[in-house]
C-alpha cells in the first residue's frame, strides 16, 4: 500500500532533479543550410531531398534506427561528393539522432568528427553556420550527459558565431538552451535576466514557437525564484500563443509543446499549494501529446502530488501505467531521473523497490558517463540505508556518491552528501560506535558542508521558497546538527568548539535572512564583539552600558546557551535538558498569552520559566562584571518572545538590564546617537484604512516627539504617499525616520509591508525609498515603526521584522511584536524621545529601558501586554 510520502532532508534533492529535467524544450530538430548542394554527382536534386526528408521523417517519427541508416547513405555520399560541409551537417544529425537512442559513445564521436571537418572546411558563412549548430548539438549532447557547466560554454560559444551571421532565429533558441544550462547550474537570476532580454525582443515579433518555448522557459525561471504570480502569466501568455499556432499548424510538435506548458502550468500550481488545478494540468499534460517523454514527465509529477496529497488510491491506480511507460524508454538521462524520481516517491512505502530503482539508475548513469546523476542515485541509495541503520553500506554508498560529486564539480550535490555522512557518522557515534573518531569525522564534515553551502549562497538564495533546499528540513538542520556536536558531550567542550558553535549560529542567522530575501548580500562591516570591547571601553557618562550578549540555541533534547562578557577572552556556557518540543509549548503559550492584559499570573510563570532557562545560571557572572544591556542573538520561536518581559520571580528583565536584538550579523559602525541637531522625519495614518483601525493617537504621538526634535518634516494622513515619503528622504539627511502607521511582519517577505495612503509600501520598495538617501552623509541613525506588528499565526513572523531592520540600513531599528493599545503606544513612543533628548548619556537601548519603565509603574499600563512588544534591532548603543 502506498502512504502519504514525508517530507525528507533528500526531498530538495527530487526538486533540484524536476527543475533540471521539466525546463526541456521542445525536440531538437535537424540542423540545416539554407542553399543545398547535390550529394553526389549521380545522385539528383530530387533523389537527395528525398534522402534528407526521409531521415527528418523517421527521426520526428522517433523511428532512429531508420533515420541512422539513412544519414549513414548520406554522409558517405556527400564524402564521395567531397561537400566538407554537407557532410559534417549529417554527422551533426546523426549524433542528434544517436543521443535520442541513449548512444553515447557514437553521438559523442559524429559530433566530435562533425566538428573536426569543419575546423578543416575552407571558411565561409556556410561552413560558420554548420559550426554554430554542430557546437549547439555539442551542447545537447554535455547537457543531457549531465555535464551542464560544459554545455553552457559550448551554446556561449555557438552564440557567438550566430551573432556574427546576424542569424537572430537560432540565437534565441540558442540563448533559451543557455537559459537551462544557467538553471540546471543554479544560476536563477542569470537565466532570468537573459530570458526577459529575450522576451523584449520577440515581442515585436510574430508568434511562433520560438516564442512558445522561451516565455515557457522564463515561466519556469520565475517559479524557481518564487515569482509565483509572474511565472502563471508568462506561462498562460505562452499556451496562449501555442494554442494560437495550432490552430495554422497541428503538429506533433505543436501539441508537445501545449503539453510542456501544460505540465509547467502543474508545477506552478502546485508551488502556489493549489492541489487541484496542478493535477489537473498533469492529466492534460499527459493526454494531450503522443511524445512518451512528457507523458512521463506529467504522469510522475501527478503521481508525486497524488501521495504527498494522500490520495493513496488514485496513486496506486496511476504507478502501473508509469512502470509501463519507463520499461518503454531508452536508457538516457532522462530515463535515469525519471527512475530516480520515482524511487523517491517509492521510498515511504517500499524500500525494496525504490532500491532496486535507484541501483538501476546508478548503473545506467555510469554506462552513460553521467557521474553527477549517477552520484545522485547512489547518494539516494545510501539514504536509504541510513534509514535503516545499515550504516556500513549508507556509508560505503554515500562515500561514493560524494567522490563523484566532487569529481564534477557539483556543488549543490557535494553539500547533500557531505552533510548524510556528517548524519551517519553523528549516527554511529551517538551509538557508541568509535563515538570518538566518528564524532571528529562528523564535525569535519559538517564544517565543509556548510562550507560549500557558502559557496552555494547566492544560488540559494535564488530560489523558490518552498525549494530552496527545502530550507527548514535541509539547510537549517545542517547548523543546528553542527552545533550540537560541537556542544557534546558535556563536560569535554574546549573554547574553540564554543567559538565554533557561536560562529555557526551567527551563520545560520544569516542564512536565514538570505533565505527570506533570496539575495546573499547582506554582510556589514562591525562584528559585535568589537562593539562590546568598544562600549566596555568608554566611561559610564558617555553610554551608561556595559553589554553582555547571549547567544541561546534550541536543539532536540536541550537548550544550549552561550554567554559572551565584556573584557572576557573566553565564552561562557550553559544548558538545560529539555526537550524541544516542550520548550516550543512553552515559547507558544508565552507569546499567546502575553498580549492579553489579564493573563499576567500565568504571563509570570511562563517567563519565569523561561528566565530560569536563559538568564539565571549566568545571574552572577553579569552582576560580576556591572553590566547593564543585554544583546540577545535569538533563535527560532525565541524571536517571538519579548526578552524584556522574563521575569525572575520578583521584578521583570528589563528592571535590571536595557535589552536589544541583533540578528547575529555584523553591524553598520556602531556610534552612539549624536543629541545635537537631530532631523527627523515623521510619516503617519490616524484614519482607519483597508482593514486596520484607525490610529487615534497618531496626532498625540506626532506632537509630543516635535516638542523634543523640532527640526522634523510631517506627512500626515493625505500627505503620507509612497511617493512623498521618498522625495522626502531623497531631500534632507534625517537621522530618524518614524512611520506611525499599520504595517505587518511576516515570514514571506512578499507579504511584509507598511501602509502609507495610497497603498502598501512592502519591503523591497521601502528599502529602495529607504535607499535614495544614501547620497547623504551617514546612515540613518533610527528607524521607528510604532504600530506595526507581526502577523499573527505566523511562527516565523519576527523574521520579517529582522529583515526590515537588516534592509533598511539604519544603526537601529525599534518596533513592536503586537498590535498594542494606541494610548499607550504614544505613552511609551513621546517617553523614549524624551529620554533620549534629555539624557544624552543614554544609549538607545537605555532610553527605551526607562520608557518601558514608565509604563510598567503606570497604573493603566503596567501589564507586559503594553510596555513588552517593543524592540530595539541593531546597534544598541
Amino acid at each position: 500500500m502506498i502512504r502519504k510520502r514525508l517530507r525528507s532532508p533528500l526531498t530538495f534533492c527530487l526538486l533540484l532533479i524536476w527543475s533540471a529535467w521539466l525546463c526541456v524544450v521542445t525536440s531538437p530538430s535537424f540542423a540545416t543550410l539554407p542553399a543545398l548542394h547535390a550529394l553526389t554527382q549521380e545522385v539528383s536534386q530530387a533523389e537527395r531531398q528525398t534522402l534528407e526528408q526521409q531521415a527528418k521523417t523517421f527521426y520526428d517519427a522517433g523511428r532512429f534506427t531508420e533515420a541512422i541508416a539513412i544519414l549513414q547513405q548520406a554522409i558517405q555520399a556527400y564524402q564521395q561528393q567531397g561537400d566538407t560541409v554537407r557532410q559534417a551537417i549529417a554527422l551533426s544529425n546523426l549524433a542528434l539522432t544517436y543521443h535520442q537512442l541513449g548512444n553515447w559513445t557514437q553521438a559523442n564521436q559524429a559530433i566530435a568528427n562533425s566538428l573536426n571537418l569543419l575546423d578543416q572546411a575552407n571558411d565561409s558563412a556556410a561552413r560558420r553556420l554548420a559550426a554554430a549548430q554542430a557546437l549547439d548539438i555539442q551542447g545537447r549532447l554535455q547537457f543531457a550527459q549531465g555535464q551542464a557547466e560544459q554545455a553552457l560554454a559550448t551554446w556561449q560559444q555557438a552564440a557567438q558565431d550566430y551573432e556574427q551571421l546576424n542569424d537572430r532565429d537560432r540565437l534565441i533558441r540558442n540563448q533559451i538552451e543557455q537559459s537551462r544550462a544557467l538553471q540546471t547550474l543554479g544560476f536563477y537570476q542569470r537565466a532570468i535576466m537573459l530570458l526577459t532580454e529575450l522576451e523584449q525582443t520577440l515581442q515585436a515579433q510574430p508568434n511562433s514557437l520560438t516564442k512558445v518555448s522561451e516565455l515557457r522557459s522564463l515561466g519556469e525561471a520565475l517559479r524557481l525564484v518564487g515569482s509565483l504570480d509572474q511565472s502563471q502569466q508568462r506561462l498562460q501568455d505562452s499556451l496562449a500563443i501555442a494554442q494560437q499556432v495550432s490552430v495554422n499548424s497541428s503538429t506533433a510538435e505543436v501539441a508537445e509543446a501545449i503539453a510542456l506548458i501544460q505540465l509547467s502550468l502543474g508545477n506552478t500550481a502546485r508551488s502556489q499549494q493549489d492541489h487541484a488545478a496542478a493535477l489537473n494540468w498533469y492529466q492534460q499534460a499527459a493526454t494531450g501529446t503522443n511524445s512518451a517523454t512528457v507523458q512521463l514527465q506529467a504522469n510522475l509529477n501527478r503521481f508525486s502530488l497524488l501521495i504527498e496529497t494522500a490520495q493513496t488510491s488514485d496513486a496506486q491506480s496511476l504507478l502501473p501505467q508509469i512502470q509501463h511507460q519507463l520499461e518503454d524508454l531508452p536508457p538516457n538521462r532522462t530515463t535515469v531521473y525519471a527512475q530516480i524520481n520515482l524511487a523517491q516517491s517509492l521510498a515511504i512505502s517500499s524500500s525494496t523497490d525504490a532500491a532496486t530503482l535507484l541501483s538501476t539508475a546508478a548503473q545506467q548513469s555510469e554506462q552513460l558517463g553521467d557521474r553527477r546523476t549517477q552520484s545522485y542515485a547512489l547518494g539516494l541509495l545510501g539514504g536509504l540505508y541510513e534509514k535503516t541503520q545499515q550504516w556500513s553500506s549508507a556509508t560505503d554508498l554515500t562515500r561514493q556518491a560524494l567522490q563523484l560529486a566532487l569529481s564534477t564539480n557539483a556543488t549543490d550535490v557535494t553539500y547533500l552528501w557531505q552533510w548524510q555522512l556528517g548524519r551517519i557518522l553523528k549516527a554511529q557515534a551517538e551509538q557508541g560506535i568509535d563515538p570518538a573518531n566518528n564524532r571528529v569525522e562528523a564535525i569535519a564534515l559538517y564544517e565543509e558542508a556548510l562550507k560549500t553551502l557558502q559557496s552555494l549562497r547566492l544560488d540559494l538564495a535564488s530560489m523558490n521558497p518552498d525549494q530552496q533546499f527545502s530550507f527548514r528540513e535541509s539547510v537549517e538542520p545542517t547548523y543546528r546538527q553542527l552545533i550540537e556536536l560541537l556542544l557534546q558531550p558535556a563536560g569535554t567542550i574546549n573554547q574553540e568548539n564554543l567559538i565554533k558553535a557561536r560562529r555557526t549560529l551567527e551563520s545560520l542567522q544569516t542564512v536565514e535572512l538570505q533565505n527570506f530575501f533570496r539575495e546573499a548580500c547582506l554582510d556589514v562591516p562591525i562584528a559585535i564583539d568589537r562593539i562590546v570591547e568598544q562600549t566596555s571601553a568608554l566611561s559610564a557618562d558617555q553610554t551608561n552600558t556595559r553589554a553582555a550578549i547571549i547567544y541561546p540555541i534550541i536543539l532536540p533534547d536541550s537548550l544550549e546557551v552561550i554567554l559572551k562578557l565584556p573584557n572576557q577572552p573566553n565564552l561562557i556556557h550553559y544548558s538545560t535538558m529539555v526537550g524541544q518540543a516542550e520548550v516550543e509549548k512553552t515559547l507558544t503559550d508565552l507569546r499567546h498569552q502575553i498580549t492579553q492584559p489579564e493573563t499576567q499570573i500565568s504571563v509570570r510563570r511562563l517567563s519565569q520559566q523561561v528566565y530560569d532557562w536563559l538568564i539565571r545560571p549566568a545571574e552572577a557572572e553579569l552582576s560580576n562584571n556591572q553590566v547593564s544591556t543585554l544583546v540577545f542573538v535569538l533563535d527560532g520561536f525565541l524571536k517571538n518572545i519579548p526578552m524584556a518581559a522574563l521575569h525572575d520571580g520578583e521584578r521583570y528583565l528589563v528592571e535590571t538590564y536595557a535589552v536589544a536584538l541583533t540578528p547575529g550579523l555584523e553591524l553598520p559602525d556602531p556610534q552612539p546617537l549624536e543629541r545635537q541637531q537631530m532631523r527627523l522625519l515623521f510619516a503617519g495614518l490616524s484614519s482607519a484604512i483597508e482593514n486596520f483601525s484607525p490610529l487615534t493617537a497618531v496626532e498625540q504621538e506626532k506632537d509630543g516627539i516635535l516638542a523634543k526634535i523640532p527640526r522634523a518634516v510631517i506627512l500626515l494622513n493625505q500627505e503620507f504617499t509612497a511617493e512623498a515619503l521618498q522625495t522626502q528622504i531623497e531631500q534632507a539627511p534625517f537621522q530618524i525616520i518614524h512611520l506611525a502607521t499599520h504595517g505587518e511582519f511576516s515570514s514571506d517577505r512578499n507579504k511584509t509591508f507598511i501602509r502609507a495612503l495610497d497603498r502598501r509600501i512592502d519591503i523591497d520598495e521601502l528599502n529602495r525609498i529607504l535607499k535614495t538617501r544614501q547620497a547623504q552623509p551617514g546612515p540613518i541613525e533610527l528607524l521607528t515603526l510604532s504600530a506595526c506588528q507581526t502577523a499573527e499565526g505566523d511562527e516565523r513572523a519576527a523574521l520579517g521584522l529582522a529583515g526590515v531592520a537588516v534592509r533598511a540600513g539604519a544603526r537601529s531599528t525599534l518596533a513592536s511584536l503586537w498590535s498594542i493599545d494606541d494610548q499607550s503606544s504614544a505613552f511609551l513612543m513621546i517617553e523614549f524621545y524624551r529620554q533620549l533628548v534629555d539624557n544624552p548619556s543614554l544609549s538607545k537601548s537605555q532610553a527605551l529601558r526607562q520608557a518601558q519603565l514608565t509604563l510598567i509603574n503606570h497604573p493603566n499600563y503596567s501589564q507586559p501586554s503594553y510596555w513588552a512588544p517593543y524592540v530595539l534591532l541593531g546597534n544598541w548603543l
